[in-house]
């Protein structure tokens, strides 16, 4: 048990996400962690009253708290407001999205070996959203790419597998055919390699990149990328271990951190208590690590690990037939 109390906003989401987010605080209390949820509304359903997904009132509570746990926000294709996620990570600075991508012992995958961590730069590129209309049937969005963030995110990277402890960083690209900005890119990560000698330094191109981890995910350690390559790269990483809902997720920034499930809203199964909260409960485990609680951080991502190893307790997404509230149930019961 903690002797240390938190303060933590909460941004439940849309669709699933009140449900999962609700499982997730069961679980860290559990794990005998006091957290003290400041809850604060984005997404949707909040834009009718302040006219915007993320209403001020939520930057300045993660602000304050430095920490943020969030569900899934729904995203419209194609039209409607900005993506909410997008938003947060652009007010906040939240410029490294960290997601470690891990095989759980005993959920049948094609692949037995996967332990990796995506690092992807998570404030400009092509997910910039500067678009226009260039003229009628014609419009344009430009990528955008700076010394300044592609120095960070690759020091980030580099000072991630120092920490844990990683042999090699790859950096992902396409300079063979946008030579200026994913050259800059390279160029950059390159003088950040060479002041972590003991760390192996390679480069891929993303399309090769894509072939060698349905080939051989066992290869990577660490991988670096952009703003739209990360995204695309994480999702596929993900489905080597058994999907995005089994894969935790943070975006980092130097003055806080938001922890959040990288799956969708899933608004068709939403109050059906069918979906799965492993990813957003990992990532709250992640959140308790960077809190400096790794004995729960532990405990809850080996309570997930037996649990998923159990066909009767796992969710439908897995196969199995366990509703949202018979698994966290049985995850809990593992940390007893």
């Amino acid at each position: 048990m903690s002797t240390h109390s938190y303060t933590v906003t909460l941004i439940p989401g849309d669709g699933i996400g009140p449900e999962v987010t609700e499982a997730a605080e069961r679980v860290v209390a559990a794990a005998g962690v006091k957290i003290d949820w400041e809850r604060v509304e984005a997404g949707a359903e909040v834009i009718a009253k302040h006219g915007t997904p993320v209403p001020d009132s939520v930057l300045n509570s993660v602000r304050r708290n430095r920490v943020a746990l969030k569900g899934p926000i729904t995203t419209p294709v194609g039209q409607g407001f900005q993506s909410a996620n997008v938003t947060l990570r652009k007010a906040l600075d939240l410029y490294a999205c960290v997601r470690p991508v891990k095989s759980i012992p005993g959920l049948p995958t094609r692949f037995e070996d996967v332990n990796l961590v995506v690092v992807r730069e998570n404030t400009e590129g092509l997910y910039a959203g500067l678009e226009h209309r260039v003229a009628p049937g014609i419009v344009e969005s430009l990528k955008v790419v700076t010394e300044h963030a592609c120095l960070r995110i690759a020091r980030f990277a580099f000072e991630l597998a120092e920490r844990q402890g990683r042999d090699k960083v790859t950096a992902i690209h396409k300079a063979n055919i946008m030579k200026l900005t994913d050259g800059l890119f390279l160029e950059c990560a390159r003088k950040v390699a060479r002041g972590y000698p003991e760390i192996a330094y390679d480069e891929l191109i993303v399309d090769n990149c894509a072939m060698q981890l349905v080939k051989d995910p066992s290869r990577f350690e660490v991988l670096l990328l952009d703003n739209l390559y990360g995204d695309i790269v994480s999702d596929l990483c993900a489905g080597l271990v058994g999907g995005l809902g089994v894969v935790p997720g943070s975006n980092v920034g130097d003055d806080c951190a938001l922890f959040e499930a990288v799956h969708g809203s899933a608004p068709d199964i939403a109050g059906k208590r069918l979906a799965n909260p492993s990813a957003v409960i990992l990532s709250a485990a992640e959140m308790l690590r960077h809190l400096g609680e790794d004995g729960a951080a532990h405990a809850i991502v080996r309570a997930v690990h037996a649990t998923l190893t159990d066909p009767m307790t796992r969710t439908a997404d897995l196969g199995g037939t366990a509703t949202l509230d018979r698994m966290t149930d049985a995850i809990i019961g593992h940390l007893e």
